[in-house]
């Protein structure tokens, strides 16, 4: 029931191993021989037959080694909260399962199926002793500076701190960049390597850098099963993400009560947003219908999700993604969203959610949810946002970088004779 409101491998010399000594072609699912699991030690990663293809087409490819580079602020995945090291496990693990050897440079507290190199013991966050967080990112860069000819590829998730190390070393490099990109002072930083290739995670986290060297957009994606619907009743509105000005769980506590209706919200608290959660938001959870039960784990999302009418996105600010929005759909939940940022390209219209400009239409949706089918709701999510398909994504950029790099150096040879 619905609510109603009341208001190959490269070789030394850069060729690519000959076709047909590692091409791989699509295996059923479930094929024998996955990798163990490894977490806080380095593990050998067994080579497999790639699965289906995400995009349910026969893909053709050579294993490839490949390097994931995450922040050392969180455990890859985190404990709790952590967005991009959650995403990068994600990318990690689909690229294990198709069949690539992937080396993760992370914290020691990370749990991965690939080869794990331990850069720093623990996540930084859960280290109240490290008081320079710059400190092990530098031993980081370096640790992947002196290894970067072990592999045919290095994909970084660190913002733009590889840009002027990897710049300058032969090994193919690309860079997600997983943030907000609208600062002021990031325009000079982008001004000066408007050749580092970088891939943004939607379309409109782009419009503030033209001039950057886009390779392509790359959706986030979930494991299908990761988080699966619940047979439970939905009874309320759910906030789910982090407590901050931009994030506006106090416009999400004023839709829930304008349509009277009970909100839960599984938040959690930076440092830096402690002085605004006293202030603005801790009064605000002594209304009868608001429900704050904190920072939840993985294990605890689905039944959060599954149990919600709608989850609420109502963001004041050019979210590059939003990784709760699919995380939802993955459970058959509806998103309603504020039309920023990255939002009209997550939130199908009437399929998957509905997209709002303010709380008088956040409300009118909530009336309107018995129109999305949750069955169809979870469909969508299957079509679109599963990490297999962003793992194949990616393959493709791996592969398309790999070969403008033999290219370039083709001409470079060609030019000296």
């Amino acid at each position: 029931m619905y609510p109603a409101c009341n208001n190959t491998h490269k070789m030394k010399d850069g060729r690519l191993r000959a076709a047909g000594s590692r091409i791989m072609k699509g295996y059923p699912a479930g094929a024998p021989n996955r990798p163990a699991l490894h977490g806080g030690e380095q593990g050998a990663t067994a080579r497999r037959p790639a699965g289906r293809a995400a995009t349910d087409r026969t893909q053709e490819t050579w294993t490839m080694r490949i390097a994931q580079i995450a922040p050392l602020t969180e455990s890859v995945p985190p404990k709790l909260y952590g967005g991009t090291e959650r995403v990068v496990s994600y990318i990690t693990e689909a690229l294990v399962e198709l069949g690539h050897d992937v080396t993760l440079f992370a914290s020691g507290d990370s749990t991965t199926r690939a080869k794990l190199e331990p850069v720093w013991p623990r996540a930084l966050r859960l280290d109240s002793s490290i008081r320079d967080r710059v400190a092990p990112h530098m031993l980081l860069m370096e640790t992947v500076a002196r290894r970067a000819k072990d592999f045919d590829v290095l994909h970084f998730h660190m913002d733009y701190y590889s840009f002027s190390v990897f710049n300058r070393q032969e090994t193919p490099y690309v860079t997600t960049l997983h943030g907000r990109l609208d600062l002021p002072e990031q325009q000079p930083v982008f001004d000066t390597f408007n050749t580092a290739p970088v891939i943004s995670i939607s379309n409109s986290q782009r419009q503030p850098l033209p001039q950057a060297k886009w390779l392509t957009t790359v959706y986030h994606g979930l494991p299908d099963t990761l988080y699966m619907p619940q047979p439970v009743e939905p009874r309320y509105l759910a906030f789910l993400g982090r407590i901050s000005p931009e994030k506006r769980v106090d416009t999400a506590i004023r839709i829930a009560r304008q349509c009277g209706l009970p909100i839960k919200i599984a938040a959690k608290i930076d440092a830096a947003d402690q002085e605004y959660f006293e202030r603005e938001i801790k009064p605000l959870f002594a209304l009868p219908h608001v429900e704050f039960i904190g920072e939840i784990a993985d294990h605890q999302k689905a039944e959060f999700l599954s149990g919600a009418h709608a989850l609420l996105f109502p963001i004041d600010w050019p979210e590059p993604f939003g990784l709760v929005m699919i995380e939802a759909m993955s459970c058959g939940t509806p998103v309603i969203a504020f039309n920023r940022g990255a939002v009209p390209e997550v939130v199908d219209e009437g399929v998957s959610g509905f997209i709002v400009e303010d709380e008088i239409s956040a409300v009118a949706a909530v009336n309107r949810l018995h129109l999305l089918p949750r069955a169809r709701v979870r469909q969508r999510f299957e079509e679109r946002f599963t990490s297999r398909r962003m793992a194949q994504q990616y393959v493709d950029v791996y592969q398309s970088v790999i070969r403008a790099q033999k290219r370039s150096r083709f001409k470079v040879i060609d030019s000296t004779t």
